[in-house]
């Protein structure tokens, strides 16, 4: 077993299949978590690096450095046939396939499982946890995107008390600022500041409490206006019936729903602040896209958006569901000197978040665990 970031070999297996793909270059167009991962551990230092991918028939494609097979079946022996030195899984909700895995592999291959935001499975499949505990012996690590989000797992027995989990984020973003002024006359996005909403107008991501916020906000910034994208509109009813009951919410809020994602970067780039009021996220991608491109966070005070935001030392964090506490986040990102904030943000998005940081976390992640593997 080779241990150190120099020489470990990866094989990240996918075992989700989205059928409405039917090529393997769309699919790897479309899925960027597999390639912009698979490519930062290259980067970072991994000796060899594959994926391989449940899909409609076989096939197989190379792009930048990494092998990417397609199997109809036969995913443990295409993986074995790699000999890695750690396998990558992504989702908790394939036990029995992970155990089958790792009856396939060389007992020296760790194999670390990923989480992807899928939680919401342990309290909806009862037979899932059972299956969970009886095959997380074949799990060397688990890999979530907050510390906080394993004790649900743990407590469904998953995870074994004395099984390790990491911390790790599963994405990161290519996302690059467009100049201010080309960005807001592109996207239409403006206000002092000029605040964006990303994100499902439902239940858990909260858009009546941002509302709320705002509207409390405007007495102390009246030049804010705020911009809302949108995918779905669970509460698209409430959140219009809200706009149109307020006086100066009808003049201060747009509603632009969907918009193509390679538009998006002139949109976080026009904003200034960027606020979601989610009470719980996976991996908070949206949120990864306005840092990347100098949006501040005003966000709700959640494991996933503490460890992107660095604890709010890039942003303002306020309580989930506090209309009151939202306007006094507002304000307080609203009052920063906007060029030193965006100075900042770039700096802890290349530090923290960007892929090439995920790529060296992940691989300090696979050494330890390789090593403590071989030493079974």
């Amino acid at each position: 077993m080779k241990t150190g970031q120099t020489s470990l070999s990866v094989v990240q297996v996918n075992y989700a299949c989205d059928k409405r793909l039917t090529e393997p270059d769309a699919l790897l167009d479309r899925y960027f978590t597999l390639t912009g991962w698979s490519e930062a551990l290259l980067r970072a230092g991994a000796g060899a690096v594959a994926t391989v991918q449940r899909f409609s028939r076989d096939a197989r494609v190379t792009r930048n450095g990494v092998d990417y097979i397609f199997c109809r079946a036969g995913i443990p022996a295409a993986v074995a046939a790699r000999r890695p030195d750690v396998a990558h899984v992504n989702g908790l909700t394939f036990p029995v396939q992970t155990w089958r895995l790792r009856r396939a592999l060389d007992p020296a291959c760790a194999i670390v499982v990923q989480s992807h935001a899928d939680g919401g499975a342990i309290g909806r499949t009862p037979a899932l946890r059972l299956l969970g505990r009886a095959t997380r012996g074949a799990v060397d690590a688990f890999l979530f995107a907050a510390d906080s989000h394993a004790e649900a797992w743990r407590q469904a027995g998953f995870i074994a008390p004395d099984q390790p989990s990491y911390q790790v984020m599963p994405a990161s973003s290519t996302l690059q600022p467009v100049a201010r002024e080309q960005a807001r006359r592109d996207s239409g996005v403006d206000g002092s500041p000029a605040i964006l909403w990303v994100g499902r107008l439902n239940a858990n991501k909260d858009p009546l409490t941002v509302l709320e916020g705002f509207e409390r906000a405007l007495r102390d910034l009246p030049g804010a206006r705020l911009t809302m994208i949108f995918g779905t509109d669970e509460l698209g009813a409430e959140v219009r019936a809200r706009i149109s009951q307020s006086s100066v919410l009808r003049d201060r809020v747009r509603l632009a729903g969907i918009v193509a994602h390679e538009r998006m970067p002139s949109f976080f780039s026009a904003a200034d602040l960027f606020v979601v009021g989610s009470h719980h996220e996976g991996s908070g991608y949206s949120l990864m896209e306005a840092i990347a491109c100098g949006a501040v966070p005003v966000v709700t005070d959640i494991p996933t958006f503490r460890v992107l935001t660095g604890g709010g030392a890039v942003g303002a964090l306020w309580t989930t569901g506090d209309g009151a506490d939202c306007a006094r986040a507002l304000i307080e990102a609203g009052r920063r000197d906007p060029h030193a904030v965006r100075a900042r943000l770039a700096d802890h998005f290349a530090r923290e978040l960007s892929w090439d940081a995920v790529g060296r976390r992940a691989m300090a992640i696979y050494d330890e665990v390789a090593a403590r593997r071989s030493g079974m």
